[in-house]
């Protein structure tokens, strides 16, 4: 299902962007002239071997850090899935695009504490020229995420 499809038969308010081609959230920030903060990247994770896939959602700028995921997740191994294993979870996308509702592909969602403190959140909607723009409570309603710490953090030099 179509991300626009999903908010739609939610019964949400969401606003779509057309904007030039972009292959990723830091360049999707920069198309829209939103504070990079603001935009969420999916990253499709496996846990434990083969068996369970989680969708991490984090702010563009943010690198995530699979130690904090596994934590949260209860010790669970953590690794980075393919994009092929993307476009297999998430058929009808455009090949790299993941949205960030896993439950509506079976999926557990992780989101980083950060991206609560936003009103909006901006995402890649249903292709890499179109963008959404959802009400972060909306998204919550919608989508129950697990929210916790899960990015990296600068080391503080001593």
């Amino acid at each position: 299902m179509k991300t626009t499809e999903i908010l739609d038969e939610a019964r949400v308010a969401y606003r779509t962007y057309p904007h030039d081609e972009t292959f990723d959230a830091q360049h999707l920030a920069a198309a829209l002239r939103v504070p990079g903060e603001n935009v969420a990247k999916t990253v499709l994770l496996r846990a434990d071997g083969d068996f369970l896939y989680v969708v991490a959602v984090l702010p563009a700028p943010a690198r995530l850090d699979l130690r904090r995921v596994s934590a949260a997740l209860g010790g669970a191994e953590i690794r980075l899935a393919t994009e092929v294993e993307i476009a297999e979870h998430c058929p009808e996308c455009e090949f790299g695009i993941l949205p960030p509702f896993g439950s509506r592909f079976g999926m557990k969602t992780v989101v980083d504490e950060s991206l609560a403190k936003h009103e909006d959140i901006f995402f890649q909607g249903n292709s890499h020229t179109e963008a959404i723009r959802l009400p972060y409570g909306e998204f919550v309603r919608l989508e129950h995420p697990l929210v916790v710490d899960i990015v990296e953090r600068p080391v503080k030099p001593k």
